[in-house]
């Protein structure tokens, strides 16, 4: 891999980049536009600068396998984002996007990552759920209210969902497999669905910040949890089988 780093120079624009340069960094500076790129790129990373456009041009770097816009001021994906068929990870947090395109979801080899926290989705973009290979998925700190099924997701090992404005857990979420990290902090939670209890390889089980009341007795057959986050649930009452999963090893936060 040929790798050239242009971070953190103040760049406006971008000089001629060699077509032999597989991985390009120009993360921290001050670019407005996509500059134009040759087609041997694996690995592109925009991070904080001041992009408000992706041009079509990007889709034709169809060799993209790590894409990183994270940070600037996006407000729509053009759906052409489906060429990027290489693309195993993906990120777009802290942009201005109220809504992802359908086509996010023709992205089959999308494996490792997929992170779009922090922007101004009101909805769950359900064409995400067609991703049945990713393995982290991270739409936090977003105004989500409800969540589709979820069961086309069967890979996933990590979900981060806090900070949105979720009210309940759909009963697809039992069939995340092979979830190990749930993250829920910070919604208005008043209950969770009795199929969590199928979440078998879950480890970590994150739900601060709530309106819980009580969990579902199926919590008690979390066999691999070390983790269970139950803090500044006002009206939380412990459940009587509580203390013994407790005792039998998983660290309870209170």
């Amino acid at each position: 891999m040929t790798w050239l780093d242009l971070s953190g120079q103040g760049l406006t624009s971008v000089p001629s980049v060699p077509d032999d340069v597989t991985r390009l960094d120009l993360d921290r500076n001050r670019l407005t536009s996509v500059p134009a790129l040759g087609s041997a790129l694996e690995h592109l990373s925009l991070y904080a600068n001041e992009i408000s456009v992706v041009p079509p041009s990007l889709w034709r770097l169809t060799g993209l396998r790590v894409l990183n816009l994270a940070t600037n001021s996006l407000t729509e994906l053009p759906p052409g984002i489906s060429a990027l068929s290489s693309l195993h990870t993906l990120d777009l947090g802290h942009n201005r996007f109220p809504a992802l395109p359908d086509e996010l979801g023709d992205l089959a080899g999308l494996t490792k990552y997929l992170y779009v926290s922090d922007n101004r989705l009101t909805e769950f973009p359900s064409s995400l759920c067609r991703l049945g290979k990713l393995r982290y998925l991270g739409c936090t700190d977003n105004r989500i209210e409800s969540l589709p099924d979820l069961s086309g997701l069967a890979s996933l090992r990590e979900l981060r969902l806090y900070h949105n404005e979720l009210t309940a857990l759909p009963e697809s979420i039992g069939a995340l497999g092979s979830l190990r990290e749930l993250h829920l902090r910070g919604n208005r939670l008043r209950e969770l669905p009795a199929s969590i209890g199928a979440l078998s390889e879950l480890r970590q089980l994150d739900l601060r910040e709530n309106s819980l009341v009580t969990l579902p007795a199926s919590v008690a057959g979390l066999s691999k949890l070390d983790k269970l986050d139950l803090r500044w649930n006002k009206h939380f009452r412990e459940p009587s089988w509580l203390r013994d999963f407790e005792e039998a090893g998983c660290m309870v936060l209170r």
